[in-house]
């Protein structure tokens, strides 16, 4: 089965080439913070732009999760009560107030709250949002991390909106022409990573979201890379014929010359080099996972989630297992 997940000017829908299976979440609560090896971690997931929390296909990725690793408790992040709202707010609010309801939400929990830690899974731009939780909050803590097709350096274009999209339409002048104002950069989302190289100096000085949790500016946050470092895998996937993220490159870190299209990859960088936000020290552990998969943006095939899911979603006796039966890991 091939799941599209949807792109920035596109609605909350899923297109299948396949009718889809539903298999019911069975849900665990863990007992006590100390959670056997037996025990999968609970899954949380961030969505992109355009989507919303309760959209059809999002649950079917959670769904499979659960599939792939029995037992698996997974919750679906969102801003929005519902899925109009949670869609708008994808869209349209300040990062900073939405990523502490989440941290919020997810330390108060019932059952997230009692887990030693958790995994997480996001697609797009919920891929800066969520490592932007490991971040400044991580509690509860994050184990590992895998992001699909996400900006974790920014974007440098903003996409046209789709022709019935006018939720998009209605924002898109604002986006382009008056995108470091102090309006735009706390009530429209995408401005808020976007980041040109051209106008570094003014993105460093008006960025509300981004320059803060890559650590770009002069006065640096040690918590950032100290939680970051914590992490046991970040893993990220790049699509390789991606239009929709410009530069697609940015789902790794890395600066692309948008003259030459030359690509300044994560381990030539500042970033990295001086370990703003613990990127260097994951590498060297091991444990910073770069990765390409065929397709356009949110392209995802039941193969690549489910090989996700066991590699990085899987108790240690779960990989052992897998090993034994010959998974490929």
């Amino acid at each position: 089965m091939r799941y599209l997940l949807p792109t920035f000017a596109l609605p909350a829908t899923l297109l299948l080439e396949q009718a889809a299976a539903s298999v019911l979440p069975l849900v665990q609560s863990p007992s006590s913070p100390e959670v056997a090896s037996s025990t999968p971690l609970p899954l949380v997931i961030w969505h992109g732009l355009g989507d919303n929390f309760e959209a059809d296909g999002l649950h079917l990725v959670g769904e499979l999760a659960n599939e792939t690793i029995p037992g698996t408790y997974v919750y679906y992040i969102h801003v929005g009560d519902d899925a109009g709202t949670d869609r708008t707010a994808t869209w349209y609010g300040d990062l900073n107030v939405q990523l502490a309801q989440v941290c919020e939400d997810l330390a108060s929990h019932p059952i997230l709250n009692q887990s030693s830690a958790i995994n997480g899974l996001a697609f797009s731009q919920g891929g800066q949002f969520l490592r932007g939780y490991v971040e400044r909050c991580n509690n509860p803590p994050v184990a590992n991390l895998v992001t699909f097709g996400s900006q974790h350096n920014g974007i440098r274009e903003f996409q046209t909106c789709g022709s019935g999209d006018w939720l998009c339409k209605g924002w898109e002048g604002l986006l382009k022409t008056q995108t470091w104002s102090d309006w735009v950069q706390t009530h429209l989302v995408p401005a808020q990573y976007f980041r040109n190289a051209d106008s570094y100096d003014q993105y460093l000085e008006s960025s509300n979201f981004l320059a803060d949790i890559n650590n770009e500016r002069a006065v640096k946050n040690a918590t950032y890379k100290e939680n970051l470092s914590k992490l046991e895998n970040f893993v990220m996937y790049v699509f390789d014929e991606d239009t929709t993220v410009v530069p697609k490159e940015s789902g790794w870190f890395a600066e692309v010359n948008a003259t030459t299209g030359n690509a300044t990859y994560v381990r030539d960088r500042k970033l990295y080099t001086e370990d703003w936000i613990g990127l260097k020290k994951l590498d060297e552990e091991g444990k910073l996972k770069f990765k390409e998969t065929a397709g356009g943006h949110m392209t995802l095939t039941d193969e690549l989630l489910i090989d996700t899911f066991k590699t990085y979603f899987a108790p240690p006796e779960s990989k052992a297992l897998a090993v034994d039966e010959g998974w490929e890991l």
